[in-house]
């Protein structure tokens, strides 16, 4: 199953592919609905060919397994990653970042989804936090415009 989001987010597209690079920014737009802790020497930023692995824990508290981030593109056009986790095997995360104009950015999330008869259970959860992901992404955008 597949899960599509698409938001117009109020920076140009060389400041939202900046706050890409860091997992602070996942960590900042991920809560509460998820949460992201290193393991080891977790990437920090990510970069092509990296492979990451994260303590992934839904709405802060309940376990979830180790989530692993494989980034197999990132250009500021977008970001393609390969992930997976115990329950989710297949998490397919493609961004794409399109220039509208100077201060506006079309923002796309999509993300395929296979995890055997948990499927439609975690692609529910997914439309719920992709969703609530890129609220908290024009948020934050916001609020360092104001700065």
């Amino acid at each position: 199953m597949v899960v599509q989001r698409t938001s117009v987010f109020p920076a140009g597209r060389d400041a939202v592919f900046q706050k890409l690079r860091q997992l602070s920014t996942l960590q900042v737009v991920a809560a509460p609905f998820a949460s992201f802790e290193p393991v080891q020497d977790a990437a920090t930023a990510w970069e092509v060919g990296g492979t990451s692995a994260y303590r992934f824990r839904l709405f802060g508290c309940i376990p979830f397994g180790t989530h692993t981030i494989h980034i197999v593109r990132f250009d500021p056009d977008g970001i393609s990653s390969r992930e997976e986790n115990e329950h989710v095997p297949v998490w397919n995360h493609d961004i794409q970042l399109r220039p509208l104009d100077e201060r506006h950015t079309e923002y796309t999330d999509r993300v395929e989804i296979r995890a055997g008869w948990k499927t439609i259970f975690v692609w529910l959860w997914a439309e719920a936090f992709y969703a609530h992901r890129q609220r908290k992404w024009i948020r934050l955008l916001r609020q360092e415009e104001q700065l």
